[in-house]
């Protein structure tokens, strides 16, 4: 019996070109500055706050 089955991976060469030349996804943005931000705020409101009612 021969083996009709065809090798569903193709090739090395191929795949290596394949994966090589894939495009890249963008770093995803960091949250830090904004969470920094938003910790710097609260706390000037927050002394506001403490000074206006002493």
């Amino acid at each position: 019996m021969s083996d009709n089955s065809v090798d569903p991976s193709g090739n090395t060469e191929a795949f290596r070109a394949f994966s090589q030349d894939a495009p890249q996804e963008p770093a995803a943005a960091s949250k830090t500055p904004l969470i920094i931000g938003g910790v710097a705020v609260a706390v000037v409101v927050l002394a506001l706050i403490i000074w206006l009612v002493a």
